[in-house]
Formats: structure tokens, sequence, C-alpha cells
């Protein structure tokens, strides 16, 4: 199989540097993999609620833009499964949201901010390569074809995530989520990545314990992302369809 993975690769043109070798080996699924795009949305209609409201976790500010007022708010369903999954912690330990719903426009801006990031560093890939290695970090809004993609974050179905300690201080968990552009490599941001300490691996598993064992998915690719009701969520699960599609603005939650 891992052989069938490399010749894949070859063929598409996707460059082998170590951490897409890494990549290769492990097989991640990446949020605009053909077999993510391909589950069908039977969107159930669940309204966004507030999690500033819900009071159900802690808050960080408002991530990528400033004076952001749409990040707080998920599908009713998600948020009360971060309600149970809070209940799952050991004492001393909170969930700090980093972000939830987020606009196509903002998605759209952080992509070719990213995709920009790419080009940059790696000049002499072709477009595919480089627009392979953005999705790495950040779904596109327009797929490679050219079709329109529904961005997870779009759905009100995903959150960014972290735990903080008593005093509402992050712990150690290797890279903050709002540090994940200067991941150019992806290499900390990977779940099961081993270049952080064992302090940070050690967070990282009470955190997917918890999300986990209420229904939760974890991206293949970003500790902090994870997923109830997506695509991305349905092609783990091996679900028929997903539940939420893409939500134009949180009014329309």
């Amino acid at each position: 199989m891992k052989k069938l993975l490399f010749l894949f690769l070859l063929i598409s043109g996707v460059s082998l540097r170590p951490s897409t070798l890494l990549a290769a080996s492990s097989q991640p699924v990446l949020v605009a993999d053909p077999r993510v795009l391909s589950i069908p949305i039977c969107e159930n209609k669940e309204p966004l609620v507030d999690l500033r409201k819900e009071k159900i976790i802690l808050i960080g500010p408002s991530p990528e833009i400033p004076n952001n007022t749409d990040y707080t708010f998920v599908r009713k369903s998600v948020a009360e499964k971060l309600r149970q999954a809070q209940k799952k912690l050991p004492s001393g330990l909170k969930f700090q949201l980093y972000e939830g719903y987020r606009s196509l426009a903002l998605q759209k801006k952080l992509f070719d901010t990213y995709f920009a990031k790419v080009k940059k560093q790696h000049p002499s890939w072709s477009d595919k390569q480089q627009f392979v290695e953005t999705t790495r970090l950040v779904s596109p809004v327009v797929n490679l074809n050219g079709t329109h993609n529904i961005p997870p974050h779009s759905t009100g179905a995903t959150i960014d995530i972290y735990l903080v300690d008593a005093q509402g201080k992050p712990v150690p968990m290797g890279i903050h989520p709002k540090d994940w552009m200067q991941d150019l490599d992806g290499v900390l941001s990977l779940p099961n990545s081993k270049k952080i300490s064992a302090e940070a691996r050690h967070y990282r598993k009470i955190m997917h314990d918890a999300l986990e064992s209420v229904g939760f998915v974890n991206v293949d690719t970003e500790y902090w992302h994870w997923s109830y009701g997506d695509r991305y969520w349905a092609f783990k699960k091996k679900q028929p369809c997903a539940i939420y599609g893409t939500v134009a603005s949180k009014q329309n939650g």
C-alpha cells in the first residue's frame, strides 16, 4: 500500500520532501481529499448557537482578524458535545476555543495568504503542488478543478480548540493554534508529531480522548481541529452523508 501511495504521489507531481514522505507513510487524509469531497450532504438545518452565551468552555480572543464576531458560533449539537467533552477532562484543565464558524470570505483570505507563503517558500513547485501543500493546513473555497468547496469551518461543524490550566494559561501542546501559519512544513501541527515534547504529547492525548469519546473526529494534519457532522467527520465515521453544509453567514444559522 505504501509503495502504491508513493507511486501515486510521483504521478500526481507532489513534491516528496521529508514531511510529505512522512505524510505518505502515515497516509493522512486532507480536508480537500477527493474521497472527502465526494461525500454528499444531507443538511439537517440545525441552527448555530453562540458559545459565549452557552458558557460551556472558555473563549479565546478574536482569531485571524481584529473584531471577528463570528468565530464563537457552532452548530447546536457541536455545542452539546463540547459540553460532554468538557466534563471528561481531568480537574484543573479546560477547553478554550480558538475558532468555530468562519465565513467564506475569511476562509478565502486565509487560504490565499497561506498559499502565497507556500509559493514563496517553494517557487519551483507547480501550482498543483503548491495548492495541495496549502490544503494540509487550510481548506480552499474553490477546489483545484474550479468547483466550489465546502470548507469545514463554514459549516459550523468544526472547532479549533486547545487546553488551558486552572489559571487560564495555555498548557504546552507543541504549537498554539494561533501560530499555524508559521508551521510551513506542517510537522508541529500533526496530531502525532514526533517533534514535540513528551509533555505536549501528554496534553494532546488528554484532549484527544475527551473529544473522541463524544463523537468528534480529528483532522489528520492539525491536532487542534475537530469536527462533528461535516464531510470529514462523515468520511472518518463511514457515514452515508454529512449533516451540515455551508452556512453563508451566522445570521442564516
